[in-house]
């Protein structure tokens, strides 16, 4: 396979930054080093420059230090997510069972398999797409609406990315995320919980007593949520948030209604 040289790095950086890149030498850096030839270059950069996710142009991201596979079509994995994916596998008994529901690609799933090999992990996504990538990146899935296809009182995690971007703030993304990629993943409705309240009900009954749900929030959809949780029989929600202070995610424990 033909290696790119250096200069084409920076050829590249220059071209990405004035499209608006932000980690415009880092991409440059992984298009140069995954292109095959110097065809294939052009084509990556031209594509990346009309932003199109660079997941998709090489086929796949890096998570918590995998190389997950993405296919085009499929929601991307974002690197803000990892902390919800570390949080879980410490979680995760080591002999237990998670349920990843939303899986999209599977990238979650991926991590916990990986720190906990002798556990039962298993992906759920509604769309066809999502779950044949999920199987790709060697995820158990199965095809369903949230978690109505796992038994109940089974399970010692359950983790979600669902949707939570409210509806009327999809319009404040980045132009390209809701031009590219699904507004399935994106739409969270109304105040971005619609599905966010049935992943908590649903948890409740997939998770054993004492067992812990994870889920991504935004805004301060910690707060709203409070209900649903504790309707729902979970005794403790810890919010977590970014260096910025932003809050990233919920981690609440099930002690049955």
């Amino acid at each position: 396979m033909m290696r790119i040289v250096h200069p084409a790095v920076a050829d590249v950086a220059d071209r990405l930054r004035a499209a608006g890149c932000v980690a415009a030498q880092e991409e440059a850096e992984e298009i140069a080093a995954g292109a095959p030839d110097e065809g294939a270059l052009e084509e990556w950069v031209r594509r990346r420059e009309e932003g199109e996710p660079l997941a998709w142009i090489t086929g796949s991201v890096r998570f918590c230090g995998h190389r997950v596979h993405v296919d085009r079509g499929v929601y991307v994995p974002r690197y803000q997510t990892e902390e919800l994916a570390r949080r879980a596998s410490e979680l995760l008994p080591s002999s237990g069972r998670a349920a990843d529901l939303c899986t999209g690609a599977g990238a979650v799933a991926v991590h916990l398999m990986a720190e906990a090999p002798a556990a039962t992990v298993v992906g759920v996504d509604i769309d066809d797409r999502a779950s044949s990538c999920a199987r790709r990146n060697g995820v158990l899935v199965v095809i369903g609406d949230l978690g109505d296809p796992l038994r109940s009182d089974t399970f010692d995690v359950v983790t979600a990315v669902a949707p939570y971007v409210p509806t009327p703030r999809l319009e404040l993304l980045p132009p390209d995320v809701p031009r590219y990629e699904p507004r399935l993943a994106l739409d969270g409705g109304e105040d971005g919980l619609h599905f966010v309240r049935r992943i908590v009900v649903c948890a409740a009954r997939l998770l054993r007593p004492g067992g812990w749900l994870l889920t991504e929030l935004g805004g301060e959809q910690d707060k709203v949520l409070r209900p649903t949780l504790a309707a729902s029989g979970f005794s403790t929600a810890t919010p977590w948030f970014d260096e910025d202070g932003d809050l990233r995610g919920l981690v609440a424990r099930a002690t049955g209604p």
